[in-house]
């Protein structure tokens, strides 16, 4: 009988310790670089943009005749006729932006509330593009939507006594359309953003499918909503082409939707495309109502990144 050995393995010496050392890793260093650039360039174009509107509007306020008491409280905007009352421009842009947010607030948080909640993911690959189409529509397209077909229908519904032809209540209708996609995406990613398990514990406590939408989870996306309608009101204060073709085109001191009015942004973009004279009063009040523009739109923001901050749930 023979005795059978087992075989020991044979031992390996060590490797040599692998090295702790920080290790360069020159794509991620590129990369890195490449965002530093972009970032740079990002506030480099903002700082820019705001020291050519602060150069020319400082001209604009030096000027005899001319004084920020004047600016902000008068309502007469003239500048070849020496008056600088901003305003008529303020209220419109105000009147205007209040009515496409109002347009577009609940049809968008509707619209992502059923993509995020209701909606299967087939459903929600072919709404959510065809929504997002409008971003494409060039909005001089939507400026003579208003003007040809708004405006009829609201002059047949009102009376064509009351509204005029050129009127703020088009404009702000169909640039809430505008503004809707803007809402509805910021919105639905907000809403995705809530855990899914707030929802079944909703849901497992016996509440409907829209009683757990409305009361949990559209209170806790409520930071990232808030955000969405800031930045929809400053799309909608910014934009130039739906309110030049359709709101009007003359300073017009008037809370009244249904009358003709002019927006900053409209204002600027009809008075650009005439002949003016550099430096002269009506050239450098444009960058007077630019800087306030800028201005209003930067108090937008600042107030949506406090709202963010204040309400914002961390989970």
């Amino acid at each position: 009988m023979t005795a059978t050995t087992t075989e020991l393995p044979v031992l390996t010496p060590l490797r040599k310790e692998a090295s702790l050392k920080k290790r360069p890793r020159r794509n991620e260093v590129a990369i890195r670089g490449a965002l530093f650039v972009c970032a740079a360039i990002s506030i480099g174009t903002t700082l820019a943009i705001l020291y050519t509107l602060l150069s020319e509007a400082v001209h604009f306020f030096t000027a005899p005749g001319v004084t920020l008491a004047e600016f902000f409280f008068t309502t007469t905007w003239a500048p070849e006729f020496e008056a600088y009352g901003i305003l008529p421009l303020v209220t419109a842009t105000f009147i205007t932006s209040v009515i496409a947010v109002t347009v577009a607030l609940p049809v968008g948080l509707a619209a992502a509330i059923y993509l995020s909640e209701y909606a299967s993911p087939r459903a929600r690959g072919m709404l959510k593009p065809i929504l997002e189409l409008l971003v494409g529509v060039p909005t001089v397209v939507f400026g003579y939507f208003a003007l040809t077909f708004v405006t009829p229908v609201i002059r047949q519904i009102f009376g064509e006594d009351n509204v005029q032809f050129y009127n703020m209540a088009s404009a702000g209708l169909v640039l809430g359309f505008a503004v809707l996609p803007i809402i509805s995406s910021m919105g639905e990613d907000a809403l995705n953003a809530v855990p899914r398990a707030l929802r079944e514990a909703s849901l497992g406590l016996g509440a409907t499918k829209l009683e757990t939408s409305l009361k949990i989870v559209v209170p806790a996306a409520l930071s990232g909503i808030a955000a969405a309608v800031i930045v929809g009101v400053s799309r909608a204060m910014g934009e130039t082409m739906i309110v030049l073709l359709s709101a009007g085109a003359g300073p017009n001191f008037t809370f009244n939707p249904f009358q003709s009015a002019e927006t900053m942004t409209g204002h600027i973009a009809r008075i650009s495309t005439g002949d003016l004279s550099y430096e002269s009063m009506d050239y450098i009040s444009l960058f007077a109502i630019g800087l306030m523009l800028f201005l209003m739109t930067l108090g937008l923001n600042l107030i949506s990144r406090w709202f963010v901050r204040r309400f914002r749930e961390v989970y």
